[in-house]
Parts: structure tokens; C-alpha cells; sequence
């Protein structure tokens, strides 16, 4: 009898403090539970400043590498002209893909050489959003005047007249990530 009432005596003793009928393990949850958001918004902060830390190529940024010219007028669909010279050809791979090249041709071959590579396109304006640049072309963005063997989605074209016999030729190609529904059809591709 005497182990008994030493037994119901510890038992008691174990359980001061407590109401009837809960156990410590609520209290223990409420402190995993309030653990977590700032847990959270730690590995926030540290992933913040290793993207912040961290170089471009690190973190899978565009970076522009050299690329072959015939390529990257190809990839709009375009051909160096007769008469030019190219300066630098670039490509850039992310989510699109960007080709650029940079050339200088015949002042009076332009307006030719752009008509010729894009025949349904407009006629190029001579307002651009470059200030520096005579003529400004845009192919493609919400139109189907590129070429069928065009591989980007757009093309952008701004000439800039270095004196009267020569023309510095920015060409950029490039895909788009969120292309427009049907765009694919249109210009028959599969």
C-alpha cells in the first residue's frame, strides 16, 4: 500500500502545473510551428546574398559569346550583303536565344539589301527609338513578314549613316520566350 500511494504521489508531482487533460507536447508544437517562418526567411536572406555575390555566369545569365556571322544573319533569315564588312557577331543563350551582328555596307545598298531580305516587311522608318539611327526596321513581332527559313521570332535592324558612302548596320535575331499563339503556323513551321 505504501508503494501505492508513493506511485500516485510522483504521478501527481509529474503532472503540477498542467491542466487536466493536456499534455506538454502542445507547447512544443506552437515553438516548431513559430520556428518555420523564421527559418524560411533566413534561407531567404542567405540565397539573396549569394545571388547578390555571385557572377553572371553563376547564376545562368545571358553572356554574349562570338558567333560566325553567317549564322547570326541566318538566324533572321538575312545574308551578309555584297560590299560589307563585318565587325562582330554574337550569340547569347537563356531562355530565347539572341543573335547579333554589326557590320558596315554601301550607304546606297540598304534600303536595297533590306527589301531584298525582307520583301513582305514595311518599308523602314526613319524615326527609331535609337537615336543615332537613320533607319530602323522590325520584322516579325506581331507580323509574318520574316522569311520561312527564319529561326527567330524577330529581327531588329537599325542603320546608322557614318558618312556618304557608308552605313554601320546593328542586326539583332533573336527567339521569344512566350512566342504568340499560332505564330508557328503561320510562317509554316512545325
Amino acid at each position: 500500500m505504501a508503494g501505492e500511494i508513493a506511485e500516485e504521489r510522483d504521478v501527481a508531482a509529474a503532472g503540477a502545473g498542467v491542466p487536466r487533460g493536456r499534455t506538454r507536447w502542445g507547447s512544443f508544437a506552437l515553438a516548431a510551428l513559430a520556428a518555420v517562418p523564421v527559418l524560411v526567411v533566413g534561407l531567404l536572406v542567405v540565397a539573396l546574398a549569394a545571388f547578390a555575390l555571385a557572377d553572371d555566369e553563376e547564376v545562368g545569365r545571358f553572356v554574349a559569346e562570338e558567333a560566325g556571322c553567317g549564322r547570326a544573319l541566318g538566324f533572321g533569315g538575312a545574308a551578309l550583303p555584297a560590299g560589307a564588312e563585318a565587325e562582330s557577331c554574337t550569340v547569347a543563350h537563356g531562355a530565347d536565344t539572341a543573335y547579333t551582328a554589326v557590320f558596315r555596307m554601301p550607304r546606297a545598298d540598304v534600303r536595297d539589301w533590306l527589301a531584298g531580305t525582307y520583301p513582305d516587311a514595311p518599308a523602314p522608318r526613319t524615326v527609331c527609338a535609337d537615336a543615332d539611327a537613320d533607319l530602323c526596321l522590325d520584322v516579325g513581332l506581331s507580323t509574318e513578314d520574316l522569311p520561312a527559313a527564319a529561326e527567330a521570332h524577330a529581327v531588329q535592324v537599325t542603320a546608322d549613316h557614318q558618312d556618304a558612302r557608308t552605313t554601320l548596320v546593328r542586326f539583332s535575331a533573336f527567339t521569344l520566350w512566350h512566342r504568340p499563339a499560332g505564330d508557328a503556323e503561320k510562317r509554316g513551321a512545325a
